[in-house]
């Protein structure tokens, strides 16, 4: 028979539980990841004569796109602070406004994208271009994703000031997402512009 010292806390809500961990280790791989990504993006850059070969991308779109989604990370700090307090319909509204400013980021990439003068195809840069980008796009998809899923059990009461890890592993990732975009914005958009 199992002592209580030896039961494991299973629905641990506190950040030494297990799903708190998870996201830690899934955010150190997924760095690692564009890290890779951004090392091979400059390594090609610095064998190039011309890198970007048309020159650094257009400001225009991708500028407020950045406001845009920096601001996401705002109105999710926003909505954690607000539960951590018991406050449900903040957290509520701030998933809300958080889940609409990342849909409206992958929008403005798309219109973006759609306005590139090449393609993955065209050019190592090409290929470079669309996959960091893509592969951002799609963890600010899965980000949208786990978005739901907690306006899901927020809008049925399941979160309150002691319970709210699930809110907190979201908002950890989301804001991992949004730090890896200031990253590939310098490293895409700002630093051709001082070669």
């Amino acid at each position: 028979m199992a002592t209580a010292a030896a039961v494991l806390p299973c629905n641990a809500y506190a950040s030494h539980s297990s799903g708190r961990w998870a996201m830690r280790l899934l955010i150190v791989t997924e760095a690692s990841f564009f890290a890779y990504l951004l090392f091979s993006y400059f390594y090609l850059g610095s064998m190039a004569s011309t890198w970007p070969p048309d020159g650094p991308p257009s400001l225009r779109i991708a500028g407020p796109d950045t406001v845009i989604l920096l601001s996401s990370s705002a109105t999710l700090w926003w909505a954690e602070r607000a539960i951590k307090r018991g406050a449900l319909s903040q957290l509520r509204a701030g998933l809300f406004i958080t889940f609409v400013l990342g849909a409206v980021f992958l929008g403005l990439q798309a219109v973006e994208w759609s306005q590139k003068s090449f393609t993955p195809q065209t050019s190592a840069y090409g290929s470079l271009y669309f996959t960091v980008t893509g592969f951002h796009g799609a963890h600010v998809a899965a980000g949208l994703l786990m978005n739901l899923v907690v306006q899901f059990w927020a809008w049925r009461g399941f979160f309150s000031a002691e319970r709210h890890e699930l809110v907190s592993n979201a908002a950890l990732y989301w804001h991992f997402v949004d730090a890896v975009w200031i990253a590939v914005f310098a490293s895409l958009y700002l630093i051709p512009r001082l070669a």
